[in-house]
This record gives structure tokens, C-alpha cells and sequence, in this order.
């Protein structure tokens, strides 16, 4: 079965397991994070232990929740799903062993020793890894030459490459989303605090601390997606490129001795020699 039919249902549980999460943490966090902040907190003077329950500490992180806001909000945990989506992907498609598979090259190269080339192409082709597909695309030209059958395997090399860097621009994308929609969610909040004070007479101290809170908490938010986005985007473009070079290097070796085994002569017929007690003895 090809390595990427395995991993896929993975990932689609690992997706679904990290909703859950989520949504879980939506709605159990908010309720508990204050009852733990109000069993915490001890008063310190008696004013503190009169003051009305709606006053209390609601929690840090549901006031991050409150002030993020119904625009804001849902926006950047789209794109913070999204990001954690492309890294699980990347992560399960972008490792050595799925690339390379050992197995593979094993079996690929003591077909290739015992002269089974059909069977060694038709290993190739039903095999969907990187080196899979790359010799495939490689053994195709071999019978024009080596050199022939080293380009096709190198734009082979190329295009998967593109592919994988295409996606993980995504990444990028989303790390650079992140602040943008902060800052305009910080520019939203502080209008909403200027058009507070703009306001007659004495300002609301609730509308204005909520503007300001809006506005450092969608840029922090906004910076938190920023950060592993940038870390990851790196980190996969160099992990792209590690792994085109080695199956570049191992297609170009499997290739030149296959290349070399089907040059060779073939060798000799082995011949049974019928055992002498098995002869016709001639009859007088």
C-alpha cells in the first residue's frame, strides 16, 4: 500500500482530535479558569470580600476570548487551524523514512542484482514515495541512455519539489496574515477608545478599557500565529531540500547500476546432466 494512503487517514484523525480540542477548550476553560481565579484569589481586605460576584476576576483567558471580539476572534482560529493542518501534513509527508523508504531500496536494488527489470519498474511505479516516483520517472528514459534517464529523474526531482515548496508557502501566507489582521484589529480598537473620549462628558471606563484590551490582544494573538509560522515555514523548506538532494543522489545510484546490470551478458544456462544410472542400457 503507498506510503501516502497510510498516512492520510492519520491525518485526517489527528485533524479531527485537534478540533475537538479545541472546541473542548472553548467551552471548558472559559467556566473553569474563573472559579479557579476566584478560589485562588484571596481578598485582602473586607471591601474585596463584599464586592458583587459579576465584579470578580473572570479569568484571563476568557477575557482574551471576550476581547478578541465576533470578527477578530474566528478569523485568526481559522487561520491558527489552518497552520496547525499544513504542519501535521508537512510533518508526516516530509519524513526521511516516507521519502526514502529503506525497505524500498532494499528490495529495489536485489531485484535489480537478480536482472528483473520489468518487475524493478513496475516496483517503482506502484510505489508512491519520493524516490518512487523519481526512478519512475528516470527508468522511463533509460533505454535512450544514462544521461537521458539522469535529466528526466533531476526534473523529476524538480517538480516534486515545487509541489512540496508550494504548499508550504501556505505556511508563510498565514505567518504573514497574522499580523496584518492584527493591526487591523489594533487600529479597530483604538478607534473605538478615541471615539470614547471623543464622546461628551466623562468617559466610560468599561468602553474604553475594552477598546484598548481589544487592540493588544488582536496583536498579540496576530504575533502568536506569526511566530511558529515562520519557525515551521523555515524549517520545511530546509527539510524540502535536504530530502531532494538525497533522492537525487540514491535515484542516481539505483539508476547507473541498473543502467550497468543491463549491459552485462547475460549469464549462461545452467544445464542438468542426466545422471549415468539413468541411461538406456542397450539390450542384446
Amino acid at each position: 500500500m503507498p506510503s501516502s494512503s497510510r498516512s492520510r487517514p492519520r491525518v485526517w484523525a489527528f485533524l479531527f482530535v485537534s478540533l475537538l480540542t479545541i472546541v473542548a477548550a472553548g467551552w471548558i476553560v472559559p467556566h473553569w479558569t474563573p472559579a479557579l481565579a476566584q478560589d485562588a484569589a484571596a481578598p485582602a481586605d473586607p471591601a474585596a470580600e463584599a464586592a458583587p460576584a459579576g465584579q470578580a476576576d473572570e479569568g484571563l483567558f476568557w477575557h482574551i476570548l471576550k476581547s478578541a471580539g465576533p470578527i477578530f476572534g474566528p478569523l485568526l482560529l481559522f487561520l491558527s487551524i489552518a497552520l496547525v493542518a499544513l504542519i501535521v501534513m508537512l510533518s508526516l509527508d516530509l519524513r526521511m523514512a516516507v521519502a526514502i523508504p529503506p525497505g524500498f531500496v532494499e528490495e529495489f536494488t536485489d531485484t535489480v542484482n537478480k536482472r528483473k527489470f520489468k518487475e524493478a519498474f513496475d516496483m517503482a511505479r506502484a510505489d508512491q514515495s519520493f524516490l518512487g516516483k523519481v526512478l519512475t520517472g528516470g527508468m522511463s528514459r533509460l533505454q535512450y541512455g544514462i544521461e537521458d534517464a539522469r535529466d528526466a529523474a533531476l526534473n523529476m526531482v524538480e517538480s516534486l519539489k515545487s509541489s512540496k515548496e508550494q504548499l508550504n508557502n501556505y505556511t508563510a501566507v498565514i505567518s504573514s496574515l497574522g499580523p496584518l489582521i492584527g493591526l487591523v484589529g489594533t487600529v479597530f480598537g483604538m478607534i473605538l477608545s478615541f471615539k470614547e473620549l471623543g464622546r461628551g462628558g466623562p468617559p466610560n471606563t468599561a468602553r474604553l478599557a475594552f477598546g484598548i484590551s481589544h487592540a493588544l490582544v488582536i496583536t498579540m494573538l496576530g504575533i502568536g500565529i506569526a511566530v511558529p509560522g515562520l519557525f515551521f515555514n523555515a524549517f520545511f523548506r530546509n527539510r524540502i531540500t535536504r530530502i531532494s538532494m538525497d533522492t537525487a543522489n540514491i535515484a542516481d545510484d539505483l539508476l547507473t547500476q541498473m543502467y550497468h546490470n543491463s549491459k552485462k551478458p547475460a549469464p549462461p544456462p545452467t544445464v542438468t546432466q542426466t545422471p549415468a544410472s539413468t541411461q538406456a542400457v542397450p539390450t542384446k
